[in-house]
């Protein structure tokens, strides 16, 4: 008997059976799901620890990134921002505009390209980037200091495959 119930998506009606010639997707193991809620539960707690004491330098975990990528890279364009700090485009306008706002960093002309945005950290944002780093710098040691460098590389090395077979196809 076929049971036939509608989509919540996209408003049709939905079968029970599978297409003829499709396989069905195996379903992650429960070993797979507890890694997968491991890796969440590790990235919520680096972001939480962090937030914490970026929150008394007045900076958000991405405007910290931010700066850093800035004190690496000055007079990069937003989109190479963007970019550097895995974040959309759109995302970094409206955490640029925030930034300015503050006092964090500048935007100019490029010298050569009149349409092109350069962005520069100013010495408030050098200053809140010193002091963040000063926060953030011990509570990294510690946790990245219950690992050996041989543990280090062994956990880049699989973070680095977990991506990727992720992003493939």
């Amino acid at each position: 008997m076929e049971v036939k119930r509608k989509s919540k998506l996209s408003g049709e009606k939905a079968s029970s059976r599978k297409p003829v010639g499709q396989k069905p997707r195996p379903h992650p193991s429960s070993e797979q799901e507890r890694l997968g809620m491991l890796v969440k539960r590790a990235e919520q707690a680096m972001v939480r620890t962090k937030s914490a004491v970026l929150k008394s330098v007045g900076l958000s975990p991405s405007q910290y990134v931010a700066l850093y990528e800035l004190d690496q890279q000055s007079g990069i364009t937003a989109a190479t921002l963007a970019r550097a700090c895995l974040v959309t485009p759109q995302a970094m306008m409206i955490l640029l505009k925030s930034m300015e706002q503050q006092g964090l960093i500048t935007r100019s002309s490029h010298p050569r390209h009149q349409n092109v945005l350069e962005l520069h950290m100013t010495e408030v944002g050098r200053e809140a980037l010193q002091v963040a780093r000063e926060r953030v710098d011990p509570i990294e040691r510690r946790v990245f200091g219950v690992f050996s460098p041989k543990d280090m590389a062994a956990f880049r090395e699989f973070l680095s495959r977990f991506i990727e077979a992720f992003e493939q196809g």
